[in-house]
């Protein structure tokens, strides 16, 4: 179980992440924060961040085989950086209209997909 509970961490971390890295661009673009000085937005982003890493934190804790957890920090590192792509990939596409997915797009996620499977290979 504290494979699941670190990987559904790991996903909701990186929502947050994806909102304090890239929603402020959304924010901007409906004029909620247009006239927020660069300052204003960094301290908006960071607070989000603090949510992020209150996930993360014991998403990497509980996940992790020295604390009990199953997965190698590289297995983890991996899970991390595929569950940011996917997150992502979501936030972009349904928040920003013009962005959307394309054939390299989708050939980058097999690649990823592979890259999990190598790093869980005994």
């Amino acid at each position: 179980m504290q494979g699941i509970y670190s990987i559904l961490l790991l996903i909701v971390s990186n929502v947050f992440m994806t909102f304090a890295w890239y929603g402020h661009l959304k924010l901007q673009q409906t004029g909620y924060i247009s006239n927020w000085p660069l300052f204003g937005v960094i301290v908006f982003s960071w607070m989000i961040a603090l949510a992020e890493y209150m996930c993360q934190v014991p998403a990497n804790r509980l996940g992790f085989i020295g604390n009990g957890g199953p997965f190698s920090l590289m297995q983890l590192k991996v899970i991390q950086e595929v569950t940011t792509l996917i997150v992502f990939a979501i936030f972009s596409t349904m928040l920003f209209k013009g962005e959307s997915l394309h054939w390299n797009h989708f050939a980058a996620c097999i690649c990823l997909v592979m890259a999990v499977y190598f790093v869980f290979m005994k």
